[in-house]
């Protein structure tokens, strides 16, 4: 392992901020990361995955740990379900694409999520109607103070809405080392309750989706509105769709008919935050090289030189005049650093 000083985070951030890290190392194994937590216990660590759910706004003055742990396998199966593992550090599209080729179900409607495999149960990732709490079974996961291995089931995990233990109570205490899904080997439970996926299936005159078609419609929708972050740095969706009271959005509705929603309770329902967005204004708009992507208004872009800051000004700004707006609060997705 060679640590290495002052050394620039571009590329391993998909916003591609040039911030620096103090210190960085890659780690390969577990054993790998014992030894470096062991022998650097009273240094301050930042633990970094994907880089694919932050915006980092500043240099991090501490020893960046890079989880780039590989591999995945069936653990068990039977006549119905197989349980897989992923390493942390695998590409979590990549991971998904390898369930599919093998037909195992249960992932297709999250395909071309970035990030990798480790980071997926500290957000809840999810799309189009799935989340990973859906097929989650465990992590296991390594104690930052101790060194020692802990197993956190579905229940321990406390999943949430974009949410879970991971980003509350036993933040910057654990680094996850790997996950395991199960995933149906028949009777896949096809979801295209979302109209989009349901429109682009209808394009190509399927009518039987299997998981692979609906994993190429949701492909082909993502990069239809979201940026290849390789082309132009982004972090996917920025805000967190909205869960609001039922009256507060019919009172929003009486001055925005128009206004879209979804039930989520007998007394809650979440509004797109990308319609708010785009009604206020910012769609395709762009102030220097920071800026709101042209085809999806919850995708803040770096067009080159940006910088954190920058960016997250903008993303203040947004919130600031949705709220005067709509009355509706959206909070940031992305792990502000």
């Amino acid at each position: 392992m060679n640590i290495q000083h002052n050394f620039s985070l571009k590329k391993y951030n998909t916003f591609g901020i040039d911030a620096k890290a103090r210190q960085f190392v890659a780690v390969h194994n577990t054993d790998e990361l014992k030894t470096v937590l062991e022998q650097h216990q009273s240094e301050t660590k930042f633990i970094l995955g994907g880089g694919s759910n932050m915006l980092l706004t500043q240099d991090i003055e501490a020893l960046v740990i890079h989880i780039d742990l590989k591999g995945k396998k069936i653990l068990k199966e039977d006549d119905d379900f197989v349980w897989v593992e992923g390493m942390a550090g695998e590409n979590w599209h990549e991971f998904v694409l390898w369930t599919i080729g093998q037909d195992f179900g249960g992932l297709e409607n999250m395909s071309l999520i970035p990030g990798n495999v480790g980071t997926t149960p500290v957000q809840n990732i999810g799309a189009y109607g799935t989340e990973i709490k859906d097929t989650f079974v465990s992590c296991e996961a390594m104690n930052i103070a101790t060194q020692e291995m802990k197993t956190f089931d579905k229940a321990a995990c406390y999943f949430g809405y974009r949410e879970s233990i991971f980003k509350n109570e036993v933040k910057n205490q654990f680094i996850i080392t790997s996950v395991v899904f199960k995933l149906t080997k028949r009777n896949h439970k096809i979801n295209v309750s979302y109209g989009d996926i349901t429109k682009e299936l209808e394009k190509n005159n399927i009518i039987s989706p299997t998981l692979k078609d609906v994993s190429n419609a949701v492909i082909a929708i993502r990069q239809s509105k979201l940026p290849d972050p390789k082309e132009l740095g982004n972090s996917g969706s920025f805000f967190k769709n909205p869960i609001i009271p039922k009256e507060q959005y019919e009172k929003a509705k009486a001055l925005h008919p128009e206004m879209p929603h979804y039930v989520v309770s007998e007394t809650e329902v979440k509004v797109p935050a990308g319609w708010l967005i785009e009604k206020a204004g910012f769609k395709g708009k762009r102030f220097g090289d920071a800026g709101i992507h042209k085809n999806q208004a919850l995708v803040l872009v770096n067009y080159g030189n940006a910088t954190g800051q920058e960016i997250l000004a903008v993303s203040k700004d947004i919130q600031a005049t949705v709220l005067k707006e709509f009355g509706i609060a959206i909070e940031a997705e992305v792990n502000v650093i």
